[in-house]
């Protein structure tokens, strides 16, 4: 009995300390609000959010949120990684990664006029953001950039 408890807590142990990125958590559009102005999280394509290793995650309605977070915080928690919406496949990427475009003419939710894009055939997809301007994840969040997984 001693032996078996023992090998739970072992492969437990071993689990917690896996490799690779802090995956993105599922976002509830119905509860979820905004960890930096705590307007409701209602439109996935303009969301965002941070996520680190037991911490639960933060939700952003507006990159703009993300990026002032980012901006006011000291100290990010280790292991973190920032997430956003591709606006146009409505799926989770790298804020790193992603390529941005600020559209004038495009209203979301806290004014920053910032959708985010996998890479740019997402964005030549996508019909909003064809008279926007693009924006790398630098001219977003500045030359800190954006909590990321290191490979």
């Amino acid at each position: 009995m001693r032996r078996a408890s023992l090998a739970v807590l072992l492969v437990a142990m071993l689990a917690s300390c896996g490799r690779g990125p802090v995956a993105p958590a599922p976002l509830d559009t119905r509860n979820e609000s905004c960890a930096w102005c705590r307007m409701s999280v209602s439109d996935p394509r303009f969301a965002a959010q941070l996520v680190a290793p037991r911490e639960e995650p933060k939700f952003f309605d507006d990159i703009g949120c993300l990026r002032d977070h980012l901006a006011a915080t000291k100290e990010v928690p280790r292991g973190a990684v920032a997430y956003v919406v591709d606006h146009r496949s409505r799926t989770w990427v790298p804020a790193g990664a992603a390529v941005y475009t600020e559209v004038a003419s495009l209203e979301t939710p806290m004014g920053s006029h910032l959708i985010a894009h996998a890479n740019e055939t997402s964005r030549t997809q996508d019909p909003d953001a064809r008279t926007g301007k693009p924006l790398t994840a630098a001219n977003v969040f500045g030359p800190a950039g954006v909590p990321r997984s290191e490979p």
